[in-house]
């Protein structure tokens, strides 16, 4: 029983962990979302995170067992990747713009601030998803320990 519990808080926490990186890419595209310039030359490219199911390590006899049923392992989320949006960059009309080419058009980031807002807010609402599971999972394993008295 307290190895389902672990794992299900194992699964939890990795679940926390992918959406904490995804809040950080979330929040350096919007700090970067007037970045014209870049260390690799040109605007800067919105970045989104990539996430990969991943086995879980230590599983107990309960979950092999269950997973045999299911035909399916028990799988928890890490970041397998981080990678660049390849959409191509907004432009605007600037001529005063010391990045602004000959006809007075600067290439601007790729990133909406809109669509970087409800990214953070769908990986705010996952975070927390995951802490209600492991707060749940924590209750059970104190009940259990209650039932051991």
């Amino acid at each position: 029983m307290a190895g389902t519990l672990f794992t299900s808080m194992q699964i939890s926490s990795s679940g926390m962990s992918a959406q904490r990186s995804r809040l950080d890419v979330v929040a350096e595209n919007i700090a970067n979302a007037e970045s014209t310039r870049t260390a690799k030359g040109g605007p800067y490219r919105r970045r989104q995170v990539v996430f990969q199911a991943a086995s879980v390590s230590h599983p107990s006899f309960a979950s092999v067992f269950q997973s045999s049923l299911q035909r399916e392992g028990l799988q928890s989320v890490h970041v397998a990747n981080t990678i660049e949006d390849k959409r191509p960059f907004r432009e605007m009309y600037d001529p005063s713009h010391p990045d602004a080419d000959a006809n007075g058009i600067v290439k601007m980031p790729n990133v909406n601030t809109v669509e970087e807002m409800v990214d953070m807010n769908s990986a705010a609402r996952s975070f927390e998803a995951n802490v209600t599971v492991m707060e749940a999972s924590k209750r059970m394993f104190l009940k259990s320990l209650e039932l051991l008295r």
